[in-house]
């Protein structure tokens, strides 16, 4: 069995379980409650689907690339939201971005359960001497995720 089914297995449960719960809020509650970090259900979805993407490609390149891998940190310095204010997942058509969070996490899972055992020891270097092993970065991404799942259920159930 593969070191990491688990957390794959459970990953594509809460996503199957939450594009119904996503599918199903009203406009006002995607758009205007906001959490401690000032993001709207919207933006926590779309960093979300960046949180997927950007760990995709860490996950790859720290397959093959150079070890330690110097590769950039989007979530640092501020530079997560500048990601969801670029891209305007504020403005996104809601249907399309639950889609794309649905996808790019199913295709996350199928990336972890593919990766090579050789390589879950490479190091991804998130700043200048600071990093973390493949192994550590597929551990942490199911806390991540239902770290923000919790955030949105905490909008969800907020009171107007």
């Amino acid at each position: 069995m593969n070191e990491f089914e688990s957390i794959c297995t459970e990953l594509e449960k809460l996503v199957v379980e939450w594009e119904n719960i996503l599918n199903s809020l009203d406009n006002k509650i995607l758009s205007q409650r906001r959490n401690i970090q000032n993001r709207t259900i919207k933006q926590i979805v779309g960093h979300m689907v960046d949180s997927a993407t950007n760990n995709t490609h860490r996950a790859v390149h720290m397959q093959y690339g150079e070890n330690p891998l110097r590769f950039p940190n989007y979530a640092t310095h501020g530079n997560n939201d500048r990601w969801i204010a670029i891209q305007n997942y504020q403005d996104e058509d809601w249907e399309l971005l639950v889609n794309l969070w649905k996808y790019s996490n199913l295709h996350i899972a199928h990336v972890f359960r593919n990766v090579n055992p050789e390589k879950l020891e490479n190091r991804w270097l998130h700043d200048d001497v600071n990093g973390v092993t493949l192994r550590e970065c597929i551990v942490d991404f199911l806390r991540h995720f239902k770290l923000h799942l919790s955030e949105i259920e905490e909008l969800m159930n907020k009171n107007p």
